[in-house]
Formats: structure tokens, sequence, C-alpha cells
């Protein structure tokens, strides 16, 4: 197994179980989203967070488990927290992919002890505005970032703090 971590949720998931969802929530999310599958193909590398949980009320969390595939294999487990304070109320989940486009991104991600969205290499989200523009020819960022499956409702105006960890 490429994973040297042990992928247990509450004891009843198998690490195997655990990356097959990981690469259905991938695969989903490239098929119904052209852009991201323009960005999976330049991409060296993905790190996928299938199920990330957002709540909160003045004060708000957020988290969530995420495994990183090079060149399709998978190559460790992270994990993304966030904390957040401001007018803000609700619970939302949602997933999101990062596709690590050159050595440098990937290297970023290996050799961190925790990140920050926005430190480090570029980060682009990519909103339903830029999505109708990318091609694999306007990709030049170090790191693209696409949601998917969002879930719920979460209202407000606040600062967050958003960090992406190895496990």
């Amino acid at each position: 197994m490429l994973i040297n971590v042990t992928l247990l949720t509450a004891g009843t998931a198998s690490a195997d179980d655990l990356v097959r969802d990981f690469r259905r929530a991938l695969q989903q999310l490239v098929a119904q989203n052209p852009p991201a599958a323009k960005a999976k193909s330049k991409a060296l590398a993905v790190l996928v967070f299938p199920d990330v949980v957002k709540a909160g009320f003045i004060f708000g969390a957020q988290g969530g488990q995420g495994i990183l595939f090079v060149h399709g294999q998978p190559r460790g487990r992270y994990r993304t927290v966030a904390a957040s304070y401001g007018l803000q109320a609700g619970v939302q989940r949602y997933g999101y992919a990062l596709f690590l486009m050159n050595q440098d991104a990937v290297n970023w991600v290996n050799n961190t002890r925790g990140w920050e969205i926005g430190t480090g290499p570029s980060v682009v989200i990519v909103d339903k505005e830029m999505a109708r523009s990318l091609t694999t020819d306007t990709l030049h960022s170090g790191i693209y970032a696409f949601t998917f499956d969002q879930q719920g409702l979460m209202a407000g105006l606040g600062l967050q703090s958003s960090k992406i960890m190895r496990d």
C-alpha cells in the first residue's frame, strides 16, 4: 500500500475503501466540470478533500480529510481545518480539489508542516466565470482549486484562517 498511514474512520472503512471514495469524488468532479478535467490533464498531482464540513454561529470551524494523488497513485493523507469569526450562521458541506500543476507546488505540499491557502505557491480559486475561459493553454499558476458538491447554507461576513496539514 502506498499510503503509509492508517486511513480508518471509526473503524468502519478500510484504507482501500477510502482511497476508492476519494477517487470517485475526483472522477465525479472532472466528469461534471470540463475546466477541472483540463486542469487534471496537466496536473502532476491532485489533493482531494471530498467532504469538508463548515459550521458556525458568530464563531465557526471547518474540517475535512484529504488524499494526495501523484500521477494517480495515493501518496499521503492530509487534513484541512479552519476557524472563523464574524457575522455568520449556518452549516455547509462541500468538497474541493487542489490541482498541483508543477513540481514546485508538489514539493511545497510535501515539504511544509502545514500551510495556509494564500501562502506559498499561487493558488487560483476557479469560479464559474473563470472556468469559462480556462483552457490547457491558460493554465499557468502553481495550484488551481475547484469546489464541488456544495450542500447546506452558510451565510455571513467574517475573518477566516484555513490550514492544510499532512497527517
